[in-house]
């Protein structure tokens, strides 16, 4: 495999199924973080078992699970039962489909520094993905960076997880560069537990999911990180259509960024 992913959509499968296999792409499904798919039981077997029809390998995907408004270290009972609820619901997707791992947000309060509330959100995330991996021995979890403002909590979590199998940092480059915090620390504080990463482009304000190329990141800073893992991790091109996906391709192919040139 090239190590690159992208998001396919079913009405373009026959495209995104090209791409794949041209480029040796994985999958990362974003068809099932929608609410209003996980409370309709008919749909989600639907969209499963249309993606499961394709007949593709789909044992190196991913799924990004639930996380809007997942709070999974609350010490509210009901919000953390919600929570808990989804987190399940996208585990119980992803091993139904075999795939290899599930992308969570870290979904902190930012700039809530209170000493207390951080090492509960710490102890509180250790201890429930803990959990969690015991429940599915089959799949790995990815934290992704969200709306953190420096790398600090996901960077602490990830040491204390250090030696559990299967946890690891999704590192969305785009979020950590709007981060307000600067983009070295992201790339040098969570390289040693980053298994996947998120890629697009923006204007350094918003996080505008953009074609590779189509606004102001620094691809040559990137590039060099990636390429100095002695274990690359998986890239994901996360745009928003094929024709995004197209265009990011060759931005990457005519400048030689990984895993290209």
């Amino acid at each position: 495999m090239s190590g690159l992913y992208c998001i396919p959509k079913l009405h373009q499968i026959e495209e995104y199924l090209a791409i794949s296999e041209k480029y040796q792409m994985g999958f990362e499904y974003n068809d099932f973080f929608q609410p209003s798919v996980l409370d309709d039981e008919t749909e989600t077997n639907r969209l499963i078992e249309t993606y499961l029809a394709t007949g593709r390998d789909c044992s190196n995907d991913t799924l990004h699970g639930a996380f809007f408004d997942i709070c999974i270290d609350s010490i509210d009972s009901r919000i953390f039962q919600a929570s808990d609820f989804r987190v399940h619901q996208s585990m119980d997707i992803a091993k139904r489909m075999g795939l290899r791992a599930v992308v969570f947000h870290t979904n902190y309060i930012v700039n809530f520094r209170l000493k207390s509330y951080l090492e509960t959100w710490l102890s509180r995330n250790e201890r429930y993905w803990k959990g969690i991996l015991l429940e599915y021995p089959g799949q790995e979890i990815y934290l992704e960076n969200m709306f953190d403002d420096s790398p600090g909590l996901l960077q602490e979590l990830a040491g204390r997880m250090a030696d559990v199998p299967r946890f690891f940092v999704c590192l969305d480059t785009a979020h950590a560069m709007i981060s307000g915090s600067p983009l070295a620390p992201w790339l040098e504080g969570l390289k040693p537990y980053t298994a996947h990463v998120h890629i697009n482009d923006n204007d350094g304000k918003e996080d505008l999911h953009l074609p590779v190329g189509r606004g102001v990141f620094p691809w040559g800073e990137y590039d060099a990180w990636i390429r100095s893992f002695a274990h690359k991790p998986s890239v994901l091109i996360e745009v928003r259509d094929c024709k995004d996906l197209r265009e990011s391709i060759a931005y990457m192919e005519r400048h030689a960024l990984y895993p290209f040139g």
